[in-house]
């Protein structure tokens, strides 16, 4: 629970941090020529472009120091130390930075779609990989309405990671796909990240506690700095 009261106060700061920043960086992104136009104003103010990597980089920075207050406790003992929940936080950090770096580059020098499709496949790879060796669980259960047919569960082996890495496609370009709207990727990305936290507070009292703590300690500063975003795509 002091991890979790901790994760809050740290997010709230990046609130702050990531609000002053994107105000004092802002010109600097129109003076690379990083801006556009808001068509549907009468004044043609240029606004800049590409500062969700500023929030991103505060997102990262907030997670990274939170890692030694997590696993500060066991880093003196080798033997208790959680190296799989460890290799479970550096292979998701591993790969936001890889979306980070793609999303920035996208902003930069406008990719083609096709690399929008490959370079989230190949992002996602850190976090299959360790799935593979912590879990390696390819069972989903299925709808209540389905089990009548096929079971409770059912097992699709080597086409549960690709599932799992076309996913990780999906998620990033439906996101982008919205590009060019003002504040509207970021504002589903707000909406998204309180129903996933809402849930995971929700089912802290059930079995899977550590693997809600562990989407908290992600999704928590993530709601911070996206927030500071939407206020001023606002």
């Amino acid at each position: 629970m002091w991890s979790l009261i901790i994760v809050i106060i740290l997010s709230l700061i990046a609130y702050f941090v990531t609000d002053g920043l994107i105000l004092n960086l802002k010109n600097l992104f129109i003076n690379a020529g990083l801006y556009g136009i808001d068509l549907c104003k009468n004044n043609k103010n240029k606004i800049p472009e590409a500062l969700g990597v500023v929030s991103g980089c505060i997102f990262l920075v907030t997670s990274f120091t939170f890692i030694p207050i997590v696993f500060g406790n066991s880093l003196m003992d080798r033997e208790s130390f959680p190296h799989n929940e460890f290799a479970e936080v550096l292979a998701a950090l591993l790969s936001i930075c890889c979306m980070l770096l793609l999303g920035f580059a996208d902003d930069v020098l406008d990719l083609r779609w096709r690399y929008k499709l490959l370079l989230p496949t190949v992002a996602s790879l850190p976090l299959l990989v360790v799935y593979y060796v912590n879990f390696n669980s390819t069972t989903f259960i299925l709808p209540i309405p389905l089990r009548e047919w096929f079971g409770v569960s059912i097992n699709i082996g080597c086409f549960y990671y690709i599932y799992m890495g076309m996913l990780a496609v999906f998620c990033t370009n439906a996101i982008n796909i919205l590009a060019g709207i003002n504040g509207l990727e970021v504002g589903q990305s707000v909406i998204i990240a309180i129903s996933i936290i809402v849930f995971d507070i929700i089912e802290l009292r059930g079995d899977q506690y550590k693997a809600h703590m562990f989407s908290l300690r992600i999704m928590l500063p993530y709601l911070a700095t996206a927030s500071a975003l939407l206020k001023h795509n606002w």
